[in-house]
């Protein structure tokens, strides 16, 4: 026989266990939303966005050059963007290849040639301590052995997630590339 109390007391139990669950939802999906950079990662030596967006022929020629098929080319939806090449470090990350073949074929100047790798600035890593399967004391280290700066960008300076360094650290993706953690622990947000 139930009890006439016993639907009072489940929508209790409901609502307290919404109360309690509510922060916790909140923060992770802000927290989520603060992972997707609000402007796109664009290849080596990009001009800034509104110039970048006037000078880009769309020519495809980056694209094309890129030994590690990081750039692509964005679909016709993305407005006045379309057709501009980007880096999606998920899906793959600019490696710093020897001469950065990128800057060196753009017909337009969106893409200025560099000289020294260290002066690509493409964005910044960020990390997500809370992600970092580090912090739960696993042991991982994709993100700084595959840096192509090394220590000057990336490194461990404890048994916790690693250290970024804004000086080094050019924006790549290739940490984000190889973190096997989803969400990502280590995310590029553009420059």
């Amino acid at each position: 026989m139930s009890s006439p109390n016993r639907p009072r007391r489940r929508a209790f139990f409901r609502e307290a266990l919404a109360r309690a669950i509510e922060p916790v939802a909140n923060l992770l999906d802000g927290d989520a939303k603060n992972r997707r950079p609000p402007t796109r990662l664009r290849p080596p030596g990009a001009v800034d966005e509104e110039a970048f967006l006037s000078a880009c022929k769309r020519c495809g020629a980056c694209v094309e050059i890129c030994p590690a098929n990081a750039i692509f080319s964005l679909d016709t939806d993305a407005g006045r963007a379309a057709g501009t090449p980007v880096i999606d470090p998920d899906r793959a990350a600019c490696v710093v290849c020897d001469g950065l073949l990128c800057t060196t074929v753009c017909p337009s100047g969106a893409l200025q040639p560099i000289a020294d790798a260290m002066a690509i600035r493409m964005g910044l890593a960020e990390v997500y301590a809370s992600a970092c399967v580090r912090t739960q004391g696993e042991i991982c280290t994709r993100c700084v052995d595959s840096c192509p700066l090394g220590a000057n960008a990336i490194l461990f300076t404890g048994a916790g997630p690693p250290t970024v360094f804004s000086g080094g650290c050019v924006g790549c993706g290739v940490c984000q590339y190889y973190c096997p953690t989803q969400p990502k622990a280590i995310v590029v947000k553009p420059t």
